[in-house]
């Protein structure tokens, strides 16, 4: 909008928010820019323990966010995200999915809201927060009762070793 109207932004305002991990906000009255602010979403306390436990696992892990790439950037780093795939548009998530599957990835998307919905009945596995949105848990092929993100790699290793104990079970059935 700021270059519609023909408004200089001060990149190295936004650059210093990216950089510490924020959206850069752009204020604006009557055709003038009168401030900038730099909005930062809060990084869950258990973030950093869920992607190790999923790396123990032997999953990469891959955020998808309709944030900046270098705020997404920022957030991944904090947190040892293998790979970004940020300022994507809500309807645009199920497509990301589907490239990521294109490349032989077999994909499990953890989500919680209407904009999920898609992205989550596209994956090979969708997981959906059972505190998110009616839309996402019916989308989705897994919902955790809790909000805690550790129960993702918890429901990933039970249905490991569930499917362990099926290929023993028809191994002595036949």
């Amino acid at each position: 909008l700021a270059d519609d109207l023909n408004l200089k932004i001060d990149n190295e305002i936004v650059k210093s928010f990216t950089s510490q991990g924020k959206t850069p906000v752009v204020l604006m009255i009557k055709k003038q820019i009168v401030g900038y602010i730099g909005i930062a979403d809060i990084v869950k306390d258990d973030a950093e323990v869920v992607v190790e436990n999923l790396h123990k696992l032997g999953i990469k892990v891959a955020m998808l966010t309709g944030d900046n790439q270098k705020t997404a950037e920022y957030i991944a780093k904090q947190i040892g995200i293998d790979e970004v795939i940020a300022e994507v548009l809500p309807n645009d998530k199920a497509k990301e999915i589907k490239k990521l599957q294109d490349k032989g990835y077999k994909v499990a998307m953890v989500g919680d809201g209407i904009n999920d919905a898609p992205a989550l009945a596209t994956s090979d596995v969708g997981i959906a927060m059972g505190t998110g949105t009616d839309v996402a848990i019916e989308a989705a092929d897994i919902t955790l009762i809790n909000k805690d993100l550790r129960s993702v790699a918890s429901a990933i290793e039970l249905s490991k070793k569930t499917m362990n104990i099926i290929k023993q079970n028809l191994f002595w059935a036949f």
